[in-house]
């Protein structure tokens, strides 16, 4: 949706389009909205994805949550944030059928261009979702403007669907959250001698179910001289790969001995 905080016209407008906003996709896409765009209000998020390789731009901590969900998923290809309705004819014709008052700047009275949360590509086709809190569905404004977008999305033959902090795992999310703080290592790490044996001593003791992830970290550390934190760093990493499974749905319990994991 759209995400209004200073005035905006039509030289505002071609600005953007001359940018490239919202052109693009995988690490070409552009947001037609970015964090640096707007004063912070605590909780927006800037996050490196994984499918696309490029920092994502999310506005909510929900939707942050969700774009962890996304880009964990396999069935993602590709995803893009802060997509804008570009078609405004299409945008206005879908307010205008359904009675409603596209929203405009009140000094320009120049059209805003609303945004969706997140177009996501999928080996079906293209998905386009909204989030929203719950509680936010009881302002009138709020549920006008979800219809002219679910009606643009029609139009366009789009599946939409909006999101409620009720269909997201924030568990889930948070164990994501969890596991991606290692990419960077991952990133830097060197595919040196020691650091490939000890990924598999990783895995070789994760997989014999004897030792906890803490116990596990300590011994990688201690066998090969690594830094405090570097052997929890290495398990995040296969995880990442897809080298260990762990249930991501469930709550990680680093402590826990035969199992990774605990309901």
């Amino acid at each position: 949706m759209s995400k209004h905080s200073r005035v905006w016209n039509q030289s505002i407008f071609e600005k953007y389009l001359r940018e490239g906003r919202g052109r693009g996709d995988g690490p070409g896409y552009m947001p037609w909205i970015r964090i640096q765009d707007f004063a912070s209000n605590g909780v927006v998020s800037r996050v490196k994805g994984r499918k696309t390789g490029r920092i994502h731009h999310l506005m909510s901590n929900n939707e942050l949550a969700y774009f962890y969900l996304l880009d964990w998923s396999d069935s993602v290809l590709d995803i893009r944030e802060q997509y804008p309705l570009l078609d405004l004819d299409c945008a206005i014709k879908a307010a205008t059928q359904a009675g409603i008052k596209y929203p405009t700047d009140n000094v320009s009275g120049y059209p805003y261009v609303m945004t969706c949360d997140f177009l996501i590509t999928t080996a079906q086709g293209l998905k386009a979702r909204t989030i929203k809190l719950s509680s936010e569905l009881t302002n009138t404004r709020t549920v006008e403007k979800l219809e002219i977008e679910r009606r643009y999305w029609a139009a366009n033959g789009v599946d939409w669907k909006l999101v409620t902090e009720n269909e997201i795992s924030y568990r889930k999310a948070k164990n994501i959250e969890w596991i991606y703080s290692a990419q960077d290592f991952e990133a830097l790490q060197s595919e040196s001698d020691a650091f490939i044996k000890a990924k598999d001593l990783t895995r070789r003791l994760f997989n014999s179910f004897e030792f906890s992830i803490v116990e596990i970290a300590q011994i990688v550390e201690d066998k090969f001289h690594f830094g405090q934190g570097i052997g929890l760093l290495l398990f995040k990493v296969l995880v990442l790969n897809g080298e260990i499974y762990v249930d991501l749905n469930k709550r990680l319990n680093l402590n826990a001995k035969k199992v990774a994991v605990t309901a």
